[in-house]
């Protein structure tokens, strides 16, 4: 069996202050296959991005990896890497799309000199070798006119241009795994079908492995593989994206699918989570999604799930797994698909299914 080339093992990323220990992520643990495009999915302040950027050891203080967490890339671990040995690992191996591009961009550098800089350090390029190659990814982006837009500074370029010039910061060294975080964010609906065209486009050419982060399932649906939904710090569901859509566990999944517009959806409301995410400082005893949770009952409050086994490759975070009733419900056939998303990747196109309302309907 072939190894994973990013396997992550029960990392707990911390971070601590006078108002206490706050568990940002707390035992996630999952892998990425050579090749393979995986999703990560949940709202602000799941852990997503704190997981991202521990992979990268990029978690500066008051954060810390916890002693016992294990990040293994291409059968190496990076937490026993110097930070030296590191530096020659990100923008080369592994590189980040981060979620604004204003911010990832230095101001004062033309974004021609920002890309030609990661060819400089990794490759020790020549300015003449490095600019040319700077102006080669431009165009392979799909920025027209990539001899003037090289010369040019961040401000000068619209939100979709500042995109492109990050991911071809990115994939300049054609690293093994791309880190993509909320890379549509704050982009209008025909950037963002561009922007993920073009980070699949790359894929294809490349071979690399994207692990997308979102708060977007419609992202996942068009992209990714397998999902991994984080709720709490922790991974509370994992499956194909196929399952997903077809037939979610985790009530928390449930919510989030509820609340997607969908084609041909009519005048319904959408569905809402009630209620609020936990501080991290004081995750519940139990099911960390127990008070926001249609089905919960005593034993979520007091008694922390594990990872149930749901099928081959799906397993969720919930104590209903052990409810013949709740595990074998019908799903409705899916008829209709998610706003703005062509297809589902491995099966199914996603569609949307009745909600049990109570626990005693499954009874």
């Amino acid at each position: 069996m072939t190894e994973p080339l990013l396997k992550v093992e029960n990392l707990h990323t911390f971070f601590y202050s006078e108002n206490g220990v706050a568990r940002a992520v707390d035992g996630v643990s999952f892998a990425v296959g050579a090749g393979e495009t995986v999703g990560i999915v949940g709202e602000s302040g799941c852990g997503k991005s704190v997981t991202a950027l521990s992979i990268l050891r990029l978690v500066r203080p008051p954060g810390r990896i916890e002693q016992g967490s294990r990040l293994l890339f291409d059968g190496t671990d990076l937490l026993g890497l110097s930070e030296e040995q590191m530096r020659k690992i990100r923008g080369n191996r592994i590189a980040m799309v981060f979620q604004e591009p204003m911010t990832a961009l230095n101001p004062v550098f033309t974004v021609g000199e920002q890309i030609a800089e990661v060819s400089r350090i990794h490759e020790g390029k020549s300015r003449k070798d490095a600019w040319a190659r700077a102006v080669e990814m431009l165009t392979l982006v799909g920025i027209p006119s990539p001899e003037q837009r090289a010369k040019e500074y961040p401000h000068q370029l619209s939100g979709g241009m500042r995109q492109r010039i990050v991911i071809a910061m990115a994939l300049v060294m054609n690293p093994a795994l791309v880190i993509a975080d909320e890379p549509t964010t704050a982009l209008d609906v025909t950037i963002q079908a561009q922007i993920l065209e073009l980070l699949s486009e790359m894929q294809r050419r490349a071979g690399m492995s994207i692990l997308m982060i979102t708060h977007d399932l419609g992202v996942v649906a068009e992209t990714c593989t397998r999902v991994i939904v984080m709720y709490g710090g922790e991974i509370v569901e994992e499956s194909s994206v196929g399952d997903v859509f077809k037939a979610a566990h985790h009530p928390y999944t449930e919510g989030l699918l509820g609340a997607m517009p969908r084609v041909g959806g009519g005048q319904e409301r959408l569905t809402t989570i009630p209620g609020t995410v936990p501080p991290p400082t004081a995750w519940p005893v139990g099911c960390r999604f127990h008070d926001r949770c249609p089905y919960a009952w005593d034993r979520c409050v007091n008694d922390h799930p594990p990872l149930y086994q749901i099928g081959a490759g799906h397993v969720s975070r919930c104590h209903l797994a052990e409810e013949p009733e709740y595990r074998n419900r019908p799903h409705p056939p899916l008829v209709e698909q998610v706003m703005g998303v062509g297809g589902v990747a491995q099966g199914g196109a996603p569609g949307e299914r009745e909600n049990v309302k109570d626990r005693s309907e499954l009874t």
